[in-house]
């Protein structure tokens, strides 16, 4: 059965990447280029996966994390997020992942590691 993942990333080459390789493993996608909208598109599509960039507009992937998983909602605070950013450092996954984020994939990306990740937690 199909997963749904929204994907919340601001660059629209990676948005069509990541939601390209979702599809093409069967997953029914929903894509926000702004954090500002990320939230209430999770509550109206209700994904079982979040695929989030940290560095977004207006509003930062740390405070976006921190925002889904303090919903009032427990189903959607409990969604499994995994963070796609160009923070690489090890500092910087330790940060992520206290943030509340299930995982952690570096940019640019393995394919190979976003599909394994992806479907480690669905």
């Amino acid at each position: 059965m199909a997963k749904r993942v929204l994907v919340v990333e601001d660059n629209e080459l990676n948005l069509k990447l990541f939601s390209d390789l979702l599809r093409a493993h069967a997953h029914l996608t929903e894509g926000v280029r702004d954090g500002r909208e990320a939230l209430e598109a999770a509550r109206a599509f209700r994904p079982d996966l979040i695929v989030m960039d940290i560095q977004l507009p207006h509003v930062s992937g740390f405070e976006l994390i921190q925002q889904i998983r303090a919903d009032e909602d427990a189903e959607l605070a409990a969604v499994p997020i995994m963070a796609v950013t160009a923070y690489a450092g090890r500092e910087d996954e330790e940060r992520i992942r206290a943030a509340g984020a299930n995982a952690y994939v570096s940019k640019p990306i393995s394919l190979m590691r976003f599909v394994a990740e992806v479907g480690r937690l669905l």
